[in-house]
């Protein structure tokens, strides 16, 4: 006789709890995003992605109208050359950050999203290619988000066609991973 046997839940009961406590969890993304607005309405530093040899030379002539902005350049152009595209705008090596742990979009911004809080660096510049826009703006909100960092979007213009939403979606998946355990699977890509 078994009078107190308990059932089961059904898998798709776990689900459905599952994704709702994935939504309200980044239900806050947009509160945090709203505060750091408030907090800091104009950017505060300036972000490059790098993957593309028009993104330096653009943000160079970019950062000159925001002298008094950092700029942050996420592994793009080997420093050294880099630094004369700066360099050649009048841009002081002092107001460049140049980082190198990236190995692709998802880690440009996991791998800057502590050093922006410990700079109390609430708004920042977003600027890359303008295909490459809409997936580093999906990354940026849930990791930049997350940390209470607002972005402010400005794309390169190109002839590129826009990325697929399959890339879009497979680095938002990433990012949503990173979110949850900190870890991005960038070491699970054979090609790096």
């Amino acid at each position: 006789m078994k009078l107190f046997r308990r059932k089961r839940p059904e898998p798709c009961f776990l689900g459905l709890v599952s994704c709702t406590l994935i939504l309200l969890l980044l239900s806050f993304i947009p509160v945090r995003l709203a505060i750091a607005h408030l907090q800091s309405p104009n950017p505060q530093a300036i972000l490059t992605l790098g993957g593309g040899g028009d993104r330096e030379p653009f943000t160079a002539h970019f950062a000159k109208n925001y002298p008094d902005l950092q700029i942050w350049v996420s592994s793009g152009q080997a420093p050294d050359k880099a630094r004369v595209i700066f360099r050649s705008v009048g841009i002081s090596d002092t107001q460049v950050c140049f980082d190198r742990r990236a190995v692709d979009t998802v880690t440009n911004f996991t791998s800057l999203v502590a050093d922006f809080k410990s700079q109390n660096i609430h708004h920042i510049y977003l600027i890359t290619s303008d295909f490459h826009m809409r997936r580093a703006k999906a990354i940026a909100f849930l990791v930049l988000g997350s940390r209470g960092i607002a972005f402010t979007p400005v794309a390169i213009p190109t002839s590129t066609p826009p990325e697929s939403g399959s890339h879009v979606l497979r680095d938002f998946g990433r990012a949503l991973v990173w979110l949850f355990t900190g870890r991005t699977g960038a070491s699970l890509n054979p090609n790096r």
